[in-house]
């Protein structure tokens, strides 16, 4: 899940839509909003954080040190202009990458990832024996032939590989696909994908790469 920080509905609207349609959830607050929620929101919601991403907002380079007393996702600011000083005092902050618009989510979604392998020291793609996981939106591959996945699917195995040391949770993984305001769907929807993840990793592997605990949640231990 990505949060979008701005104080204008048309940009969090806009961005929302847009990580929808690379099947990311993405959630928009304005700055009140967005404190509010971030000094509220439960561990677990906080954990499916994958990025925050922020825009046109007052006091933004105060943003780093507020967000970072709860999560290590990586933050991007948007910049509405070319400015060297300005760049230079978003990276002052602690703003982890300054991304000039237009950007397609695809992009933020590809800088995101890279921060977080960096801060990880994970080189890319992440190699397991003969699995091997991309973060760029390519399929993984199985002795280096693709195994088609749909996105959820995959953006599933992509979070496990991220949290490979640590049990993540039903309730974890659908914050992270879905998103923590999502009251359409139910979480039991992830038992679903997750059951048919693992039946294809299972076939073309041999064995069990994702152990699973009830109650517990899900780990990568390939």
């Amino acid at each position: 899940m990505y949060v979008v920080v701005d104080h204008r509905e048309a940009v969090t609207s806009g961005y929302q839509s847009g990580f929808a349609r690379e099947g990311f959830a993405a959630i928009g607050l304005c700055s009140k909003e967005f404190k509010e929620w971030l000094t509220s929101a439960s561990d677990q919601d906080i954990e499916a954080v994958q990025g925050f991403l922020l825009g046109d907002v007052d006091g933004r380079t105060a943003y780093p040190e507020i967000i970072r007393n709860h999560s290590r996702a990586p933050i991007i600011a948007l910049s509405e202009e070319r400015s060297l000083e300005q760049t230079l005092e978003l990276f002052t902050s602690g703003i982890d990458d300054v991304v000039r618009k237009p950007v397609h989510v695809r992009e933020i979604v590809a800088r995101s990832d890279a921060v977080w392998r960096r801060a990880n020291a994970v080189e890319k793609p992440t190699s397991s024996g003969r699995l091997k996981v991309f973060f760029n939106g390519r399929d993984p591959e199985i002795d280096d032939e693709p195994l088609p996945l749909p996105r959820r699917e995959r953006h599933i195995l992509e979070y496990l590989v991220k949290n490979s040391s640590r049990r993540v949770t039903k309730t974890q993984l659908f914050n992270a696909i879905y998103g923590v305001f999502n009251e359409e769907l139910d979480e039991t929807v992830i038992e679903g994908h997750m059951s048919k993840l693992r039946k294809k990793l299972r076939q073309r592997l041999g064995h069990e790469v994702i152990d699973a605990k009830r109650f517990l949640g899900y780990r990568f231990v390939a």
